[in-house]
This record gives C-alpha cells, sequence and structure tokens, in this order.
C-alpha cells in the first residue's frame, strides 16, 4: 500500500505496518558509530553487562528512526512534502539486539493548512512494540501531505 493523501486521512484511523523488524548487533553497532555515539552501553559488552540491565541496549534513536521507517510506506510514501516535527518521543522500554520491533501508527490530528491550499497537516502517533508486546517508543510526528489533485497541481505518484 503507498501512502495516502491529506484527504485520505481521518482521525483514529489505525495502521499496523509490515514487516516487522528484527534489530540487530550489526544494525546497532553500525548506527551509533555513524551518529558518534560512542556510549558504552551501546557498544562495549563489558560495560554493558556490569549495567543494570546486563547487556546491550540499542541505541534509542536507531529505534526512533526505524519507527519512522518502517511507517512511510503505509502513511506518506509518495505524498509527503515534508516532515514539520517530532514530538513527545518517549521510551518506556529499552530495545535489546535481537528484538522483533513492530510499529503502528495512528492519525491523531488533522487540519487544513491556511497558506497552501493543495496540502493539509496530519499528526501520526507512532508506537513501537517489542515482540513481547511491550512498548518500546511512542512519538508524535507532524507531517505535511498533499491533497489528491490539491490545487498546488502537484500529483504524488502511487
Amino acid at each position: 500500500m503507498a501512502g495516502r493523501f491529506f484527504d485520505e486521512w481521518q482521525v483514529g484511523d489505525r495502521v499496523t505496518h509490515q514487516p516487522s523488524r528484527t534489530v540487530t548487533e550489526t544494525d546497532n553497532l553500525l548506527f551509533s558509530t555513524m551518529t558518534h555515539n560512542i556510549q558504552p552501553l551501546h557498544l562495549d559488552a563489558e560495560a554493558a553487562r556490569a549495567s543494570e540491565f546486563g547487556r546491550i541496549l540499542v541505541n534509542s534513536t536507531f529505534t526512533f528512526s526505524l519507527a519512522v521507517g518502517l511507517s512511510i510506506a503505509d502513511t506518506t510514501l509518495g505524498t509527503l512534502v515534508a516532515n514539520l516535527g517530532f514530538d513527545k518521543v518517549v521510551t518506556p522500554k529499552p530495545t535489546f539486539i535481537g528484538d522483533t520491533l513492530t510499529c503502528s501508527s495512528e492519525v491523531v490530528e488533522l487540519r487544513e493548512s491556511r497558506s497552501r491550499p493543495g496540502q493539509g497537516i496530519v499528526v501520526f502517533r507512532h508506537e513501537m512494540t517489542n515482540q513481547r508486546g511491550e512498548q518500546v517508543l511512542s512519538m508524535l510526528r507532524t507531517v505535511l501531505l498533499h491533497r489528491r489533485g490539491g490545487a498546488d497541481g502537484a500529483q504524488a505518484a502511487l
């Protein structure tokens, strides 16, 4: 399913995105080093083992980025003008190497764009759960989307 246009969403619409994704040691290592996050809890097995968690924690910004990535195909693929913001990002449970994560999205707000008549603003609540059903991330993502056949003449490819 390709992303939806602004006028195809309603408050309360909910999507569980597939596929889910199992986090690997390589994911965590590459993401942490590419973003220059040298936190020992993400990279040093001995330091992590000595922590209260007893093992390496997956970089929470990887979990955040994965939630956005997993949601794109069903929400904004081909219809996005821009991401306007990310708010209220919380990580109530840690993510560990080997966890399989599933992302779901719910529309919590819709509003017309005052300055762009062919576009509208959607606020999604993205939630990520692990294989045990524990929530590992929740956030709000505000996006600017094209309308189907919007007044600005833009047609997003489906």
